[in-house]
């Protein structure tokens, strides 16, 4: 995540992918870092000698930071030949940080990469990625994981299509957006758990007329309304279209049922059912002030649940957004977490392959259940918490019905801003939905025509 993170790009990092783009793109500059894989592969990490691995990585949460100082020390307990410097950010100072990490000199040799075109793409173009092919022949990542998660950490030579090409990393974690809500407050208000939209509105109306806050909700960095919009937009479009309109193959952001989900995300801000002065609150202090019972609902990524599961305990629930119709399959954003990439300009690039190959285990989905977080591929031990069960049963079912859509944020390099901006504009009640979902085509259609 962006963490989301877990998982989609801030927009200073897509401010900072647009200043660097004119000193950082690839060209005929001599500049560019040697990206080709490496003609030979070695998976004997005893024999590398002394090694120190740099990593940088975003899991500073919960049960993502416990899963990778479990691992981090299992594999430095199978190799003492290895030691590993981590350097773990938030998701939003990583991005800050990463390109120009990247394009220096001593870059780490094992980076958490963001999917989509306004980080793993330009990364792939400028050269600072290293293809993981060659590596793949070894460990047989593409046999392990299903082909629609690794085209999801895919991309061409020249950074101009997301989701084919070559592969540049692999993911730990599964996501989830979903809906979390406070079971107490449920109680006291009468309330059930909502099997429709319609249910979530009453809901809603319910929640606000008895004094609640319905939706807890912080928005500084405007990515968090993208992602609840894109809630509202798949309830609205479907999964195809929405699939289609992010990775460029069909649709405009400008059509009837995407200015429909807009207009519901307008209509909940003037009805009062965010958390008052939304754009002026943080993202990650958002789980902390609905674990404090500030809000009866909350949409927000599975990254999120071993946290609130330490703070709630069984007052928490989590559940896939309601569909249409009670009973019918439902979709929502989501997919795996930030990869695992080595940079082309890593020493280790052996080891750095075998870490990565380590971390992404079938063991390492195991330990990533003991701690609290959603593996990406199934695993042999099962949550015992109560809201991770029903995590685990939410993305179950979500695979079963290929119900997972993109994050927004792939569409273009700089979709945080130009979609983001006018979202919180949408909030704020200062623009309207028809507007803001023209200048999401705007820059959609400016990206379309340079690709």
């Amino acid at each position: 995540m962006p963490t989301l993170r877990s998982r989609g790009a801030v927009a200073a990092a897509a401010a900072l992918v647009t200043a660097l783009a004119a000193a950082c793109a690839p060209g005929s500059s001599d500049d560019k870092p040697e990206s080709k894989a490496p003609a030979a592969v070695s998976t004997d990490v005893a024999k590398a000698g002394n090694v120190t691995l740099t990593v940088w990585d975003q899991e500073v949460q919960g049960g993502l930071k416990e899963q990778i100082e479990k691992l981090n020390a299992q594999f430095q307990a199978k190799y003492p030949n290895v030691k590993i410097n981590r350097v773990s950010r938030s998701f939003t100072d990583l991005q800050k940080t990463l390109r120009l990490a990247l394009s220096g000199g001593n870059p780490p040799d094992v980076v958490e990469a963001n999917q989509g075109y306004a980080s793993m793409a330009q990364y792939v173009k400028a050269g600072m990625l290293l293809p993981l092919d060659s590596y793949d022949q070894v460990y047989g990542w593409k046999k392990r994981f299903p082909k629609g998660l690794t085209d999801l950490n895919s991309v061409t030579d020249d950074g101009k299509l997301i989701g084919s090409g070559k592969l540049y990393g692999v993911s730990l974690n599964g996501e989830i957006v979903g809906l979390y809500y406070n079971k107490e407050k449920l109680a006291k208000l009468g309330i059930q758990p909502p099997k429709t939209w319609a249910e979530f509105d009453q809901a809603l109306a319910t929640a606000k007329g008895k004094g609640e806050v319905p939706i807890a909700f912080g928005n500084v960095e405007k990515l968090p309304a993208m992602q609840l919009y894109g809630v509202l937009q798949d309830g609205q479009t479907g999964k195809e279209a929405v699939r289609k309109l992010v990775f460029g193959s069909g649709g405009s952001w400008t059509d009837a049922p995407n200015v429909q989900a807009a207009q519901k995300l307008a209509d909940w801000a003037k009805a009062g059912y965010f958390t008052k002065d939304a754009n002026s609150i943080k993202w990650d202090d958002t789980p902390a002030n609905f674990a404090k019972g500030q809000g009866v609902f909350m949409f927000g990524g599975t990254w999120w649940a071993p946290d609130l599961n330490d703070r709630m305990k069984d007052k928490v629930g989590f559940m896939l957004p309601p569909p249409a119709q009670a009973g019918a399959p439902t979709a929502t954003m989501g997919g795996e977490s930030l990869p695992w990439s080595i940079t082309s300009k890593s020493k280790h690039a052996d080891v750095a392959a075998a870490y990565i190959n380590f971390i992404t285990s079938p063991q390492a989905m195991d330990v990533a259940v003991e701690a609290g977080s959603l593996p990406v591929l199934p695993a042999s031990k099962q949550p015992d918490a109560p809201l991770l069960k029903e995590v685990a049963s939410a993305w179950t079912e979500l695979s079963k019905n290929d119900g997972t859509t993109p994050y927004l944020d792939y569409a273009t390099p700089t979709f945080t801003d130009a979609f983001g901006g006018p979202l919180q504009e949408l909030v704020a009640g200062k623009t309207t939905p028809q507007q803001a979902m023209k200048k999401a085509q705007d820059d959609y259609s400016a990206f379309q025509k340079k690709k």
